[in-house]
């Protein structure tokens, strides 16, 4: 039986450098294309001067599919295979244009290549089969692909797995791109540009569904027709596909096609290889580039944080061995090796590595605390948020923490705007840089309430919080001595929240994405909490928990 790989397809290397020159100029030259450092050109990637190749497993004696075509203008940097029933994508990884550069939202992930070849390839169904009931991805498949570019290169769902649009808050490159927990770089929105390398007339993408995602005009150029609420359509001579856009859905809105959904994503589909722990946030960064080194093993990147530049350098030492060099903003450095599939040399990180851990909802943490939403309310000054027991930046009486009856505490607020026709409110807290707790989720309370009693129940909806992930009020209980600060927030919205979850899902991630764009206007009420005192009662040591995670007693 005879293996069939894309090298049947293959241009030859005039064919290929007259691709790759068309495709730097009419994607505007990728004016910052990985290994441009200023206003140095860049080079050619790796795969025009030294083709790849990988091992196929899979194997046919049929004829190459006509989904197979427009991937050979990626080859051999992208091969593929196929059987009866799938196209097999294989790659490392790691696109032929820049990367990184413009990021502003950064969780400090690099793009590593990945084991993208063999049963861990990408898999293309070649006879799409449309479901009765399309499958939308809005707040679904929010792990995971839901399509792959023509270049390899994953395509996940618009929302990051927070359920924010990754293109809207900063997250992605100027090329849709950015890099997961296991420093996996994938595409958030439809790589437009790749047209200009697959030809005009040809897909940028295909669902992992089977069905192919075209461009922003159909393959004569002109515009499509109306689009069904998948964000595709059927027309003579191509039957069933779906369009991209430059804003939401970006990609698709839903699957036209069947696929199985397991633990958040379509399956089956292959699994990146972290080799170091998942990074955190880093407030204030913005990524100017990405150089790559033509045998693409080492690798660096240049950012500023407030202005002050800073760096992280890594390169491949051996077989899945890297060397990492952090620069800090602050001018510290940092060295670390990292090991495939191995343990490191760094302080084992809070997290366990992604690749050792069931694979978490978005807000799991066992400490209770994750990382933000970055979401910034509008704020006037003409609204107030006060409470008669505790003054703004005040110590907050034990009798509203955990060390007391654990209530909550009576709050009152004015200068709402008068368009206001909900309100919600939110207590949090930031154990540490990069993650949050919240206390308590509280939303959709009538635009005539305007302030809260002591114990307040029954008004507006209660979500969950972070201490023991029940509904309502969790009282401030956070360990060790000194003075931690919290906040409470009141949001007067333009409308009430509309949820797809129940209330017991509703944490403070979930409910400031829906909050988004209904925000008027804002006030917050901060304060702090000192257990000092408490536990010097208690002879020096910290007693356990009384309420936290228990129910309280009703005073």
């Amino acid at each position: 039986m005879k293996t069939r790989l894309l090298s049947d397809l293959n241009p030859n290397p005039i064919q290929l450098a007259c691709r790759y020159l068309a495709a730097v100029l009419l994607a505007g030259g990728l004016a910052s294309a990985r290994g441009q450092d200023g206003n140095t050109a860049p080079p050619p990637p790796a795969w025009f001067q030294a083709p790849a190749t990988s091992g196929v497993v899979r194997s046919s004696t049929n004829p190459p599919p006509p989904q197979a075509a427009v991937f050979a203008r990626f080859a051999p940097r992208v091969t593929v295979s196929w059987d009866d029933q799938y196209l097999y994508v294989q790659n490392n990884g790691l696109p032929a244009h820049g990367l990184m550069a413009g990021i502003t939202a950064w969780q400090q992930q690099v793009p590593l290549p990945q084991p993208y070849f063999g049963e861990n390839a990408w898999a293309i169904p070649l006879h799409p089969v449309p479901t009765s009931t399309p499958r939308p991805i809005k707040n679904d498949f929010l792990r995971g692909a839901v399509a792959v570019g023509v270049d390899g290169i994953p395509i996940f769902n618009p929302q990051n797995n927070r359920g924010e649009i990754s293109q809207e808050i900063g997250e992605l490159d100027w090329w849709g791109g950015h890099c997961g927990r296991a420093d996996d770089y994938h595409y958030h929105v439809a790589p437009l540009f790749l047209q200009a390398t697959a030809g005009p007339g040809q897909p940028i993408a295909y669902a992992l569904d089977g069905y192919p995602i075209y461009g922003l005009t159909e393959p004569d150029g002109s515009a499509p027709g109306a689009l069904d609420i998948c964000h595709g359509h059927e027309t003579p001579g191509l039957g069933y596909h779906y369009h991209a856009s430059t804003n939401y859905p970006y990609v698709m809105a839903a699957f036209h096609g069947q696929v199985v959904e397991r633990n958040g994503q379509v399956d089956p589909q292959p699994r990146a290889q972290p080799i170091r722990p998942a990074q955190p946030p880093l407030p204030g960064a913005t990524i100017s580039s990405l150089t790559v080194s033509p045998d693409e093993k080492s690798f660096a990147l240049k950012y500023a944080v407030d202005g002050q530049p800073a760096a992280v350098n890594y390169t491949n030492t051996g077989p899945g061995v890297w060397k990492f060099q952090y620069v800090n903003a602050d001018g510290t450095t940092r060295a670390a090796t990292y090991h495939a599939g191995g343990r490191t040399g760094e302080p084992p990180p809070r997290d366990v590595p992604q690749s050792r851990q069931r694979q978490p909802r978005p807000d799991d943490r066992r400490d209770g605390a994750v990382v933000p939403v970055n979401f910034t309310p509008p704020r006037s000054g003409h609204m107030v948020l006060s409470s008669p027991v505790v003054t703004n930046g005040g110590a907050l009486p034990v009798e509203f923490t955990g060390d007391g009856a654990g209530v909550s505490p009576p709050l009152a607020w004015s200068g709402a705007p008068p368009a206001t026709q909900a309100y919600a409110i939110i207590m949090h807290h930031f154990p540490g840089p990069g993650d949050v707790k919240w206390y308590w989720t509280l939303y959709n309370l009538p635009a005539t309430v305007h302030q809260l009693p002591r114990n307040a129940t029954g008004i507006g909806t209660a979500g969950n919080n972070s201490v023991n992930r029940q509904l309502g009020y969790a009282p401030p209980h956070s360990k060790g001595p000194g003075a931690k600060t919290y906040y409470l927030t009141v949001y007067a919205l333009s409308a009430p929240v509309s949820l797809s979850v129940p209330p017991a899902q509703v944490s403070r991630n979930v409910l400031l994405t829906a909050m988004k764009g209904l925000v008027l206007d804002s006030a917050e009420l901060k304060f702090t909490y000192d257990r000092t005192a408490f536990i010097e009662r208690h002879g020096g040591s910290e007693p356990p928990p009384e309420r936290d995670g228990q129910d309280r007693p009703n005073p």
